[in-house]
């Protein structure tokens, strides 16, 4: 009977992806960019004086440099390894080289780590006391079911990683800057540098207060969620649908060993995985229609205490009330932004800085990674990026080429997000229970969604599929064996939410980009011609 209603659900779900996919979009707005004019640059023996309105003096970076990157974090970092690597002379710029300590970015899907391997920092996983991942453990009222990445394709060494981020980074940057083409700097970049709508380099603060200038025919910009630049290269539409609690459990051990645990509590999930051989990293997320419990006046251990620790598996309930008792809780503001760049002549934004999603399916060091590795193959028949224009105008296949793997997670991570949130709607409800059932069914039911979120398979057109199986799936148990008015009533506003779900979310992405590529006069722009 299962298996009825999921052919019923591919056949309804394939028809409703194909009458939406027939809308038309907006095109988007450009707008002017910001920042001091590099017509103000005066030369002075190998330097430049800059003088901007209110009398700091800027001094220009000596040397050639072909590109400069804002930002070392994963994106940045793993860019200037992979660029320095092809012979380009890059010149980081980073706020904060020390450690970072983030309670996210902690866990690196199969797909992210085979994008690892195409960039050669496979390594960057090595003596950090990383962690294999093989899957997920899902938990609803009681019930929980094993869902492992489909694998067995692939070489020995494929799996999900779950380390402390800040590790990982150092690791990073270590590799980038060992190359002798990559300066990596300490400093705060303040503006970028635009003459006449071409963006030339930018300005920066080294932690000694001295204020320089380093100019370069392209600029890429990955200064992370919280970036100040973004404003300048695209149209911004941050959305905050929660905030992650963060804590670290010790010495104890997670019902199944090298998964991720997503339990589906109320009002919204908890995440657990290992960051080391001796942590396990636990994510309470606090949705954006629920007041952030204060964590100075004692509110947030309270809550956690009587809240979430009853949600919590027996195993890990001991450690959990002792990680609370230590004090070392955190929050942080989960972002979403879709990407919608302005083609900027002499920029380019790249990682959290251009497109975000929720962090729930750790998809976001996979897009990032995906990212650097199409931006590497267009860059690489490059000899001359001097042609400004002419640069921009081939970078916008960028754009395109991304979209499979981008696009996928995204979709799935917005979506997911909101099927597992708890809701007093009788719809949702049954949405958030046949999604359970629907995973719990195994093989090619679990095994497409796995490969989904794990940047195996990035096929939007899958992912819709099985979207809309579950819904089907879902309407199914709500009729079968006896349609009642009110199980119908149900279903229709079942089906309805889902397409409230996941349309908006394709729409936001870009409908002809996402399913018909091909069809983007972009995706067959040729390299400019030197």
């Amino acid at each position: 009977m299962d298996y009825q209603y999921i052919l019923g659900g591919i056949f309804l779900a394939s028809s409703l992806a194909f009458v939406f996919v027939l809308y038309s979009f907006g095109v988007k707005k450009k707008v002017t960019k910001s920042g001091l004019s590099s017509k103000d640059v005066k030369s002075n023996n190998g330097y430049a004086k800059l003088s901007s309105e209110n009398g700091i003096c800027l001094q220009e970076v000596e040397g050639e440099t072909d590109i400069v990157i804002v930002g070392a974090g994963v994106a940045g970092a793993a860019l200037a390894y992979t660029l320095g690597k092809d012979g380009r002379r890059v010149h980081v710029i980073e706020r904060d080289l020390s450690e970072p300590d983030r309670i996210v970015g902690e866990l690196l899907q199969p797909g992210g780590y085979l994008k690892l391997l195409e960039l050669g920092l496979e390594d960057c996983v090595d003596e950090i006391d990383a962690q294999r991942v093989f899957g997920y453990a899902l938990y609803k009222d009681g019930k929980n079911t094993k869902l492992s990445y489909p694998l067995e394709n692939f070489n020995a060494d494929v799996s999900g990683r779950s380390f402390h981020n800040g590790r990982f980074i150092q690791r990073m940057r270590e590799k980038a800057s060992s190359l002798p083409n990559v300066k990596l700097e300490q400093g705060t970049v303040t503006s970028l540098l635009e003459e006449n709508g071409t963006i030339k380099g930018v300005n920066y603060k080294t932690k000694s207060g001295e204020v320089f200038a380093t100019k370069a025919p392209l600029t890429i910009v990955c200064d992370g969620c919280f970036s100040n630049l973004r404003r300048s290269l695209c149209d911004p539409k941050v959305e905050v649908p929660s905030h992650f609690v963060g804590l670290v459990l010790e010495n104890c051990n997670l019902p199944y060993a090298n998964h991720g645990h997503v339990i589906l509590g109320d009002p919204s999930p908890i995440l657990f995985y290992p960051i080391s051989s001796t942590e396990i990293r636990c994510l309470v997320d606090v949705p954006a229609g629920q007041k952030l419990p204060s964590l100075g006046n004692g509110d947030m251990a309270h809550y956690l205490k009587t809240v979430v620790a009853p949600q919590v598996p027996p195993e890990l309930y001991d450690s959990f009330i002792a990680a609370i008792d230590k004090g070392n809780i955190r929050s942080m503001p989960n972002k979403s932004m879709p990407a919608s760049p302005y083609p900027t002549p002499g920029a380019l934004l790249m990682g959290d800085a251009f497109n975000m999603r929720h962090p729930l399916t750790g998809g976001g060091m996979t897009v990032a990674l995906s990212d650097i590795v199409v931006l590497r193959n267009l860059l690489k028949p490059l000899h001359n990026l001097h042609d400004a224009s002419a640069l921009c105008n081939y970078l916008e296949s960028f754009y395109t080429l991304r979209k499979p793997v981008a696009s996928t997670i995204n979709t799935l991570a917005g979506a997911l997000y909101k099927v597992f949130c708890a809701s007093p709607d009788p719809a949702s409800i049954e949405m958030r229970q046949a999604c359970f059932d629907y995973l719990s069914l195994g093989g090619v039911f679990s095994n497409g969604p796995i490969a989904l979120l794990s940047g195996l398979n990035p096929r939007p057109l899958s992912l819709v599929l099985h979207f809309f199986a579950v819904a089907i799936y879902g309407v199914g148990r709500l009729l079968i064996p006896f349609p009642s008015p009110k199980r119908m009533w149900i279903g229709a506003r079942l089906i309805s939410g889902a397409s409230g779900i996941i349309f908006p979310i394709i729409k936001a992405e870009g409908v002809r980009q996402m399913f018909f590529p091909a069809s983007v006069p972009a995706y067959y722009r040729m390299p400019p011609i030197h």
